[in-house]
């Protein structure tokens, strides 16, 4: 018998449906289901087979967050717009399902990044894992903010920009790609440091090792905000610090069938033969 967990988008009440269905197959085939609300910290994961999110792909991201340390692998169910992350459709869920319950599906490992904000008084005032990006952002239109980057502990560039965005490959065609920086594959394992809008003649990303740890200070004379996988984490005033590295645990996303990273990419984004 297997034990699964069910995410479910909370605006979506075709997201509720499918996952009721989904659970009713189950049960009636003598496994047990758990729910979880979204933004649950994870805890009394530690028996559960899989969890299923149901939603688009910033559920998807908070399924992760919730679970990474626990190492439960995640089933996406698109039921949202572009589904990027996701992996079947509503009406592939139950033979996805029966697939994982044969031992006929695969397990791939995304990297993470462990984000840590701290104030201007070197306070820790936000920790997260983040599977997409960590962005450092304006909070005031029309103006940019100015960011401080060093890497491994040793001073990169102060930027005028936007925002300054740290990603993942698997984050690389997110709000990475948006801001013209490079896509990675999200089997790679390194880290991407993006400007977003740079008024400045440096404005290149940069792709670093994993080992490699980036800090980003915001400084004077205006805040700006971080927003972790789509997420407001809070203002940063100037003097405040966020530190971006690799994460402990990677994010386990269940796939059945093939799964082809660059034929995702060409359906997703509409890519014609020249």
């Amino acid at each position: 018998m297997a034990r699964f967990a069910f995410l479910v988008h909370p605006n979506r009440p075709e997201a509720a449906a499918i996952a009721a269905d989904a659970s009713d197959w189950l049960v009636s085939r003598g496994h047990s289901v758990v729910g979880v609300e979204l933004g649950s910290d994870g805890s009394g994961m530690e028996d559960v087979d899989l969890v299923v999110s149901c939603g688009g792909d910033g559920n998807l991201l908070r399924a992760v967050s919730a679970t990474v340390a626990s190492r439960v692998p995640i089933l996406g169910v698109n039921i949202g717009h572009l589904g990027y992350l996701t992996q079947c459709e509503p009406s592939d869920l139950v033979p996805a399902l029966e697939m994982f319950l044969a031992g006929q599906h695969q397990v791939e490992e995304r990297m993470t990044l462990e984000v840590r904000a701290y104030d201007a008084e070197n306070r820790l005032v936000a920790e997260m894992v983040a599977l997409n990006e960590a962005v450092v952002e304006k909070t005031v239109p029309g103006h940019t903010v100015r960011i401080r980057a060093d890497i491994d502990a040793q001073p990169f560039v102060t930027y005028a920009a936007d925002g300054l965005l740290v990603a993942t490959p698997t984050g690389s065609t997110a709000y990475n790609l948006s801001s013209r920086g490079p896509i990675l594959s999200p089997r790679l394992r390194a880290i991407v440091l993006t400007p977003v809008s740079p008024h400045m003649l440096f404005d290149r990303p940069l792709v670093l090792e994993p080992t490699e740890q980036v800090t980003l200070e915001v400084l004077a004379p205006r805040p700006a905000v971080l927003v972790i996988d789509g997420i407001s984490v809070g203002e940063l005033e100037p003097g405040s610090r966020v530190e971006c590295s690799e994460g402990a645990h990677p994010a386990r996303l269940v796939t059945v069938g093939p799964h082809d990273f660059h034929a995702i990419l060409r359906a997703k984004f509409s890519l014609a033969d020249r």
